[in-house]
């Protein structure tokens, strides 16, 4: 058997609804951490003195219960978990783990048993159920009945309200009343809040964001008291889990956050967190309502009975001793605006502050969002919807939802974006050099420029690839001359070729030349469209590179001087540090650098000589040469019509010079019966002049440039 037990999917009650976490037992402590809050529950083995094994709704629980007096109970193992967490517990803990039934006779009447902080009711000394007074708010007595209302919990779909139990009299009990020590057994343990006494110490007047006004702050041992003008508010210390202290971007203020759970309410409203908002120049002595004996044995040097200082420090410091958690601070991160340790951007259509932390992020005010790395799945950097100055970065949890925090300004990405790696979390969108395997998680990162990942970047160049994409399927006629092969006969040929010979074998008529047309039009236009888009040439990887200017040729070999001088720089802020310094460079250093780009230059024109000589370059003809091309191939395969007919087709034309496209049907061809019934004579006789005719209305007119010859 190993050290440690660990347990994934273990159930825990809170105030009637059910936290999912993972439960270790090693053989210093039993620990458990709940996935949604993210708090924890350190158990000392020393301090364990009782397991019990239990059937649940949940399958099998586990109740632990330590000499000082908790009871923790936990749900969610197998059956055949027993034997395993029975061995451990007797090897490491010296605690036997023994199981125990609970009573299901549904009877209603039994003994009512107090023992720490959980009340059951037995049958046959057998327990039916338990309540946790710790989920007791308010005890209240009526002749032999005691009524026990509980704190709702907004998660819980079913909640218990109340709970009303009959304590009828005795003789036995004639000196005292039963329902009465029953109330003060339960008040002593619940979670009834009771202004009794003097406040440890009062803050006046302090300006409070969430829920919004200006409140006294009351300190008392178990509880903290928001008095405000409209709202009060009492707050268990139990119900804090976490306290954080953040500065304010503008270094003059300081932000005290308390994250609470369950909520505090106003109507409808939950209130998660409560924020404060400090001055750092505000200064305030504390004199505590407390002998300086009981501070010192109560919060063991902790606090002291007079202390002086900023405001916003006694208020942590009073809150950490009284609450007994950690302050949560900012960590490394330093944004772009100096001393820094935030970040300004929006969430929901309000501005505010996110701050990077060392385990999560957490962004003030409105609304307040505290996010864990342990509970992110991937995060995201997305372009800005309203303006490329910006960029938004998007959060996405393990239980899908997602956090959108947007109008970043596009200098705080090298940080943010250097912080997140640090902290190893997924990137949604990494560059391709990564998903080829270039670039690894767990590699450490190179300062070359060649390893350096700008994810935004690259996302960018992906979208400007898909628009050019998308215009070249949306070209002019420009590229649709490009695309002509000469030498082919053209899909719009082969249509009117078809169409032809249907209008030949019709019923003439004028009206049926028309319909032809028409058919003629539409079937070309269709064919037009079907045309294949044009293919990107491919570049030659054994063409001579350009060569660079001088500043580039400058700029390569002081890039590493300048790593070196200034070190964790990024690449932007390597691009504007060499323009200041070739800005001061001399002009003799500068002349030397034009004649070597000059040098570079003419060797670039030697190697690209001899590169076409070999056979390199470009194979496909510019457009000129192209329909020259296609001019001379027709010639020859026209052979002497072409010439034969040119008069003809000037005369045709007439004075009218004007371009006609592959597509234009001359309304004198073919239009009368008797030039029809020719051509059907035609057919099997060599060709004549009138058999020319009929063929140049099928090929492709001349070009311009031809009729110039």
């Amino acid at each position: 058997m190993g050290d440690t037990l660990e347990f994934n999917e273990i159930y825990q009650e809170s105030k009637g609804s059910w936290n999912d976490g993972r439960l270790r037992f090693s053989k210093q402590n039993v620990v458990y951490k709940s996935s949604k809050t993210g708090k924890v529950d350190n158990i000392p083995a020393a301090e364990l003195s009782q397991a019990t094994w239990r059937r649940v709704c949940l399958g099998h629980g586990i109740k632990l219960a330590t000499s000082t007096g908790h009871v923790y109970k936990y749900d969610g193992f197998r059956d055949t978990d027993y034997e395993r967490i029975s061995e451990f517990f007797k090897a490491n803990y010296k605690v036997e783990l023994t199981e125990k039934d609970m009573c299901v006779k549904g009877w209603n009447w039994g003994t009512a048993k107090f023992s720490g902080p959980l009340l059951s009711f037995d049958v046959n000394d057998s327990s039916v159920f338990e309540i946790p007074l710790a989920s007791v708010s308010q005890c209240a007595t009526g002749k032999n009945e005691v009524t026990l209302e509980f704190h709702q919990n907004d998660d819980a779909e079913v909640s218990l309200m109340e709970v009303r139990f009959y304590v009828p009299p005795g003789p036995a009990d004639e000196g005292a009343d039963p329902v009465e020590a029953f109330a003060a057994n339960v008040l002593s343990k619940a979670d009834v809040i009771q202004a009794t006494g003097d406040a440890v110490c009062v803050f006046k007047e302090l300006q409070c964001l969430t829920p919004r006004g200006r409140y006294d702050i009351l300190i008392y041992p178990a509880f903290l008291h928001l008095h405000g003008k409209t709202f009060d508010y009492k707050i268990p210390y139990t119900t804090v889990l976490r306290l954080f202290l953040l500065p304010h971007k503008d270094q003059r203020q300081m932000f005290f956050v308390i994250s609470l759970d369950p909520p505090i309410k106003q109507g409808q409203t939950r209130y998660h967190f409560l924020i404060l908002l400090f001055s750092k120049e505000e200064e305030l002595r504390l004199t505590l309502n407390m002998s300086e004996e009981e501070v010192e044995k109560r919060y063991e040097g902790k606090l002291s009975k007079n202390m002086s200082g900023s405001l916003y420090e006694m208020v942590s410091r009073v809150m950490k001793a009284l609450v007994n958690r950690k302050i949560t601070v900012p960590g490394n991160f330093q944004g772009n605006t100096p001393g820094a340790q935030c970040i300004t951007c929006s969430y929901k259509a309000q501005s505010g502050l996110l701050y990077p932390l060392e385990r999560g992020f957490i962004y003030v005010h409105k609304p307040p969002v505290h996010l864990r790395f342990e509970e992110i799945s991937c995060v995201n950097f997305a372009r800005g919807t309203t303006t490329t100055r910006s960029f938004d970065f998007e959060v996405e949890t393990k239980q899908g939802n997602q956090f959108t925090f947007s109008s970043i300004e596009r200098e705080e990405y090298g940080k943010l974006f250097d912080f997140v790696n640090a902290k190893k979390l997924n990137i949604k969108n990494r560059g391709f050099k990564e998903k080829k395997g270039m670039k690894s998680k767990n590699n450490e990162y190179s300062d070359s420029d060649e390893d350096q990942h700008d994810a935004y970047l690259e996302r960018m160049k992906a979208e400007g690839k898909i628009r050019e994409e998308g215009d070249g399927s949306n070209d002019s006629d420009e590229d649709t001359d490009e695309s002509f092969n000469p030498g082919e006969e053209s899909d719009v040929a082969e249509e009117y070729d078809s169409n032809a010979s249907e209008s030949e074998s019709g019923s003439g008529g004028d009206g049926s030349d028309d319909e032809g047309k028409k058919k003629t039009a539409k079937k070309a236009k269709v064919v037009k469209e079907r045309k294949p888009r044009k293919e990107k040439k491919q570049k030659d990887t054994n063409a001579p590179k350009r060569p660079m200017s001088s500043y580039m040729l400058w700029l390569n070999s002081s890039r590493e001087h300048i790593k070196s001088e200034n070190p964790g720089i990024s690449i932007t802020e390597i691009s504007k540090k060499a323009g200041e310094m070739w800005k001061q460079i001399g002009k003799d250093d500068k002349e030397g650098w034009d004649r070597k780009a000059e040098e570079a230059k003419k060797n670039y024109e030697k190697a690209m000589k001899e590169y076409r000589e070999n056979g390199g370059g470009s194979s496909t003809p510019s457009k000129k040469e192209s329909k020259k091309a296609g001019g001379k191939k027709e010639d020859k395969a026209g052979g002497k019509k072409r010439k034969s007919d040119r008069g003809e087709e000037e005369k045709e034309q007439g004075g009218n010079d004007s371009f006609k496209s592959r597509e234009f049907i001359s309304s004198e061809e073919s239009s009368s019966e008797g030039e029809r019934k020719k051509a059907k004579k035609a057919k099997g006789k060599p060709k004549g002049k009138e058999s020319e005719e009929e063929e140049e209305v099928v090929t492709t007119p001349p070009s311009s440039e031809e009729d110039s010859d």
